[in-house]
């Protein structure tokens, strides 16, 4: 199946994460590439280290923040180079589920190719899962999705000045 993680609220990593978590407590080898998520240290890498070879994260971004309002050439090449690297774990079926954490912003903002996501999508092997998590999913591959579920910010600690905290957000 293919499934996707949108919307504006907290929780679409962590979703994909404890469907993660979930898969390989029962043997299956999960592989995440972070989109636009630089080298920086967070508990789900320290996790993942812990779980290897079981699951292995790959952030692919650059340290810091995209602007997503005018993203440089080295965001692009670097959206390209994990849009690259799943097209290699579809092709030798490295994994028994991708995620593409973040590929809905990605794309949204024409950091990759949609079609060539779309494509990906296509591409995917049968035993394989797929998810795709992100704000600014498009039509196209809410269409394509098998599973979409669209996460709502009710409230947030954010907006009464709290900042983000280790071991919750990061």
């Amino acid at each position: 199946m293919i499934q996707v993680y949108t919307g504006e609220g907290k929780g679409k990593t962590t979703a994909a994460l404890g469907l993660a978590f979930r898969a390989v407590g029962h043997g299956r080898k999960v592989y995440i590439i972070q989109f636009l998520k630089g080298p920086q240290l967070t508990g789900e890498l320290l996790s993942a280290q812990k779980l290897e070879p079981l699951l292995t994260i790959k952030p692919m971004g650059r340290a810091g923040f995209t602007n997503l309002a005018n993203p440089g050439i080295q965001d692009r090449e670097l959206a390209q180079k994990a849009l690259d690297h799943a097209w290699q774990l579809i092709r030798y079926e490295v994994c028994d589920i991708l995620i593409l954490d973040e590929v809905n912003i990605a794309a949204a903002y024409n950091l990759i190719k949609v079609q060539e996501l779309l494509d990906l999508m296509d591409a995917k092997p049968r035993g394989m899962e797929l998810i795709l998590t992100g704000r600014y999913a498009l039509p196209d591959i809410i269409e394509k999705a098998d599973l979409v579920s669209e996460i709502k910010n009710l409230k947030h600690y954010y907006d009464q000045g709290i900042p983000d905290r280790i071991s919750t957000e990061r």
